[in-house]
């Protein structure tokens, strides 16, 4: 059997299973208020860009905020300051591609990969925001996001839940995937050895089990996946190479492509639960499975 049979064979499992075992995300919910919190400029439309068009097209009021200010991602080939002037522009036009303004658009600018050592100045940053807006649901990267790829994702879900804590005020959180998917079967992962097989194969189902404990709300997105793609085609940085150089890396190039097809599936994934007052966590969907 081949590694890319038994690949498409595993994807097609774990998309049946999700089927039958998630609960779609209800359209009266389309409605509700949101801010969603975004470590880098493309994490936003990545993880859940369909999801804000659908809520945009239902009247909702819905707020990005950018926690970092994008400037490492190639300042080998680029300085600094010119690459946070470029990827802000771009936050700013696929914000808007998605149906938002620029009033709907926050700019925090902590410095990019570096955003654990500035918690407490973001936790109380983020705090304002909530306080002022006080949203119904708020989206944050995935709390097991690999830390290999995701130090800012990490720091950004950790930074909100503090923020909410101060707050102390219910809300529902939804979590959405980013870096979740560099992972077999969905990237392809090079094995060189019977110790890197095993290997893979233990993340793999370990990060199988954990899509399907997790991700149990989706959101069908299949009738805006073209203005999805649109707005995440004005990360020109992230798109294409911006310059001619073959350094230049782009999210095309992660593992060959299959990385960003993940994003362009008929339905956006989220682990979703319930913050109360006083620190009190209830899951809003039934767990089935464990990895523990």
């Amino acid at each position: 059997m081949s590694n890319s049979f038994l690949k498409a064979q595993s994807r097609q499992f774990y998309r049946w299973m999700l089927r039958h075992i998630s609960n779609e995300y209800h359209e009266d919910h389309l409605r509700q208020t949101a801010v969603v919190f975004s470590p880098h400029f493309d994490d936003e439309t990545l993880g859940c860009g369909g999801t804000i068009l659908k809520k945009k097209r239902a009247g909702a009021d819905v707020k990005i905020v950018f926690m970092t200010d994008g400037g490492k991602s190639h300042r080998q080939l680029i300085s600094e300051n010119e690459l946070k002037a470029i990827r802000a522009s771009e936050g700013l036009a696929a914000s808007r591609s998605l149906g938002l303004s620029a009033c709907d658009i926050c700019f925090l600018e902590f410095e990019e990969t570096k955003l654990s050592e500035h918690l407490d100045a973001a936790t109380n940053r983020v705090t304002e925001i909530l306080l002022q807006q006080q949203p119904g649901e708020i989206f944050v990267p995935y709390y097991k996001e690999p830390s290999l790829w995701s130090e800012d994702h990490l720091a950004t879900n950790r930074i909100v839940l503090s923020a909410l804590q101060m707050c102390r005020r219910k809300t529902i959180i939804y979590e959405y995937p980013i870096w979740f998917w560099q992972y077999w079967p969905w990237a392809s992962v090079p094995i060189r050895s019977h110790r890197e097989l095993l290997r893979v194969l233990k993340k793999s189902c370990v990060s199988g089990l954990r899509l399907l404990r997790d991700f149990r709300c989706s959101v069908y997105i299949g009738d805006v996946l073209e203005l999805k793609r649109n707005a995440l085609n004005q990360y020109k940085s992230q798109m294409t190479h911006l310059i001619p150089d073959p350094r230049w890396a782009t999210l095309g190039d992660v593992s060959n492509g299959e990385f960003l097809t993940c994003f362009f599936q008929e339905h956006e994934i989220f682990r979703r639960y319930s913050v109360f007052a006083y620190h009190e966590v209830r899951e809003l969907d039934q767990y089935v499975f464990s990895d523990k």
